[in-house]
Parts: structure tokens; sequence; C-alpha cells
């Protein structure tokens, strides 16, 4: 019998690196964007609620942008398949450090993880009719102790625009860490781990 995974998935992600990472474990897919209108509210409000951790805030805007996914895929009378959608964020002495506004932010951000350990939470939803899911994958990142040049050239790279903390550990900033404990797809924005298991969960579920 054929599952929903079979015929592929939507990806809720204008993410590059969750589609890099989507195909290299051969999962098919089709990209779902969210395309806000002028005067339209965004799909998902990213913003931190009050006392909010950050495991909570991955894991309420992961299941948020999969629920919108499966809205808008109703809306476009598109053929039914899974949703799937992520959010990764960084955080460090239990403050979370989302995207940069702008690299003066980046720079700011990027001073605070030099020379010390940080958490990348990245969580994953799966949403097919009724039925979603959520993983939660959480590694331990060590950055060297970074130097003002080193933090000036990486920022005017533009490497660090639009990533949560401010990097990119799949780029440039890939000498910084001195030490990785988890999933390094998963502090890619990814966890292909957790990604594989959620996917084989709603096979085994809707067969």
């Amino acid at each position: 019998m054929i599952g929903p995974v079979d015929r592929g998935v939507y990806l809720a992600s204008r993410s590059p690196r969750r589609r890099e990472l989507l195909a290299q474990i051969g999962v098919r897919f089709h990209l779902l964007l969210f395309r806000a209108r002028a005067g339209e509210d965004p799909d998902v409000d990213e913003k931190v609620l009050a006392n909010e951790a950050p495991d909570a805030y991955v894991l309420r805007l992961a299941r948020a942008k999969a629920e919108a996914g499966w809205r808008r895929m109703l809306q476009r009378n598109l053929p039914h398949a899974p949703i799937l959608a992520a959010d990764t964020t960084v955080a460090v002495d239990g403050a979370i450090l989302g995207k940069p506004a702008d690299r003066s932010e980046a720079a700011t951000m990027l001073e605070r993880l030099s020379g010390r350990q940080h958490e990348v939470l990245t969580a994953v939803a799966l949403k097919y009719d009724d039925w979603i899911e959520t993983a939660l994958s959480r590694s331990e990142v060590r950055f060297k102790a970074l130097k003002a040049d080193e933090i000036a050239q990486y920022t005017a790279s533009g490497e660090c625009d639009d990533k949560a903390g401010a990097y990119a550990i799949q780029g440039r900033a890939g000498r910084f860490v001195a030490e990785l404990r988890g999933s390094y797809s998963g502090v890619m924005g990814l966890p292909l781990y957790d990604t594989g298991e959620l996917l084989d969960k709603l096979q085994a579920a809707r067969r």
C-alpha cells in the first residue's frame, strides 16, 4: 500500500539548506513558499513570547509553520501531501539569538558566542490531515575565541544575514567551530535523523 510520504512532501520553508538536506536523503519534495501580500499578516508570527524557553519557542514555530502550510495547500487546491516545516534558533544562557536585524547586531551576536558554548535547537513538524507530530534536535556547539577582524570579515561576507545566531556552520563559520555535540544537519537547519523518524512514523500510521 502506498503511504502519504511515497508521493513526496511539501516543504514549508524558503531555506535552500533544507532543500539540499532533504535531497541528500532522497525525499521527494515540492516547495510550498509563503508569499505575503501587501497589507496581509504573515503566516507565522516569529516573535518570542514572554518567558518562553528556547525549546518551547522552536517547537511552537515549527508546528505553526506546518499548520500554516496545510492551510495554504488547501487554499490553493493543491494535491494533498504531508507538510514538513522546521525552525532553528541559537540559545546562550537561556537567551534566544534569532536572525540578526542587521550586520551590527550580527557582530554583537558573534562576540557573545566567541570562546564559549551555545545550543542550537531545531524543531521539525510534519502534518497530514489531522495528524501532526514534532521532534526536537538539540546540539551543543563551542566556538573558538574570535578576533575582532574575524568577526568583521565574516559579517562583511554577508553569510550572517538571515541566519539564527548570525552564522552558517556549513559555510565560512565552520572554521569557528571548535567542538560539536549533536546533529550537524540539525545545526544546518534540518536534523536528518529526526526528520526521517517523523516520515517513517507517518507512513506507519497511515498504511
